[in-house]
């Protein structure tokens, strides 16, 4: 089992790297018009906070390896402009009512405006991609957008898969399809991209990026599970809407445990009550699948694989970490897996 503190410096160099990326973030995001339709909203949900890990992941990766804070920032914005275009894109599609402690864009302004914004920052993404080539060459610059056009594959991918699954309901999902579904749509942009890029930059192109994947991978993953755990409780200050992913149909670890271990008349219930969007579910509907949970105790199911994943993360960096230098961002990121299923 994983234990110890991996919030204190964990914490301190997110917040540090955050407010770095987003003061660059404000060169990309200009106060033009149409201000009213689509810069304010541009702005919204970056201004809204964040724990900024995907930048962080970036920076902390490329200086390990070596490289100065100045290589990696424009990487660090890329990503989270394109972070923040997909949930705008996420929160349409998944009918989702609050985005970090506020009311999610679409429901502030329609979902034609907060359609067109998410597009735009998608499209902006591309623009500090580009300007990398003056601070690290064409080459370096070049493979990163490719490595951006394959996570964006990867998660296109995976959120068809989960979007598939809550509409033609399916109730037969094993940790492994869940697992596929989490490494594309959740680790390739959360962890595994940042991770690899920052190692790009920071290695001049000479690290071992099918390494850097797995770590990526069980990293994310635990991440993504216990982002999942989070949500059965919810909290404003963090911005989690209390079973917000049961409102939403969303299948988590703990819905397929619950599936595998319910009678025939729960999963006959549990199936039905499933049918339909967000706004087709009733209170009472929600409140008896947190029932059927608690009756068989899916949230230990999934600490328990958590733990195994942020294990293996702790693993594969001791490996892909092995030959370089003792540093401030060598122990960030050993420490993030840690981080991931401590956090609340």
């Amino acid at each position: 089992m994983i234990t110890g503190n991996g919030s204190g410096l964990v914490s301190t160099m997110l917040r540090e790297y955050g407010s770095l990326t987003r003061a660059a973030l404000k060169e990309y995001l200009p106060e033009r018009e149409p201000r009213r339709y689509l810069y304010d909203l541009l702005n919204d949900y970056p201004q809204r906070g964040g724990k900024m890990m995907r930048p962080g992941l970036c920076i902390a990766t490329a200086r390990m390896f070596g490289a100065p804070i100045e290589h990696a920032i424009r990487t660090a914005v890329a990503i989270e402009l394109l972070h923040n275009a997909l949930l705008i894109h996420d929160d349409i599609e998944d009918g989702s009512e609050q985005r970090r402690g506020a009311p999610t864009l679409h429901l502030l302004h329609g979902v034609p405006l907060a359609l067109n914004a998410g597009d735009m920052l998608s499209m902006m993404s591309l623009r500090p991609l580009l300007d990398n080539r003056a601070v690290i060459g064409d080459d370096l610059a070049l493979r990163i957008i490719e490595e951006t056009e394959r996570m964006a594959r990867e998660c296109a991918e995976g959120q068809s898969m989960e979007l598939g699954w809550r509409h033609y309901n399916a109730t037969e999902i094993g940790d492994g399809e869940y697992l596929e579904m989490v490494l594309k749509k959740t680790c390739w942009l959360a962890t595994i991209f940042p991770i690899r890029v920052g190692a790009i930059i920071g290695s001049r192109g000479t690290a071992d990026l099918e390494a850097l994947l797995r770590f990526g991978f069980f990293l994310g993953a635990a991440f993504q599970i216990q982002d999942d755990l989070l949500n059965l409780v919810g909290d404003e200050r963090y911005g989690k809407e209390r079973d917000g992913d049961l409102w939403e149909g969303k299948r988590t670890l703990m819905l397929i445990q619950v599936f595998r271990q319910s009678t025939d008349d729960e999963r006959e219930r549990l199936g039905a009550a499933l049918v339909g969007p967000r706004s087709t579910r009733s209170p009472s509907e929600v409140q008896w699948m947190r029932s059927i949970f608690e009756k068989y105790d899916a949230s230990a199911y999934a600490r328990k694989i958590a733990q195994e994943l942020a294990g293996a993360a702790l693993h594969e960096f001791s490996l892909i970490s092995a030959g370089l230098p003792a540093s401030r961002d060598k122990s960030f990121l050993e420490q993030m897996a840690i981080w991931v299923i401590e956090r609340n």
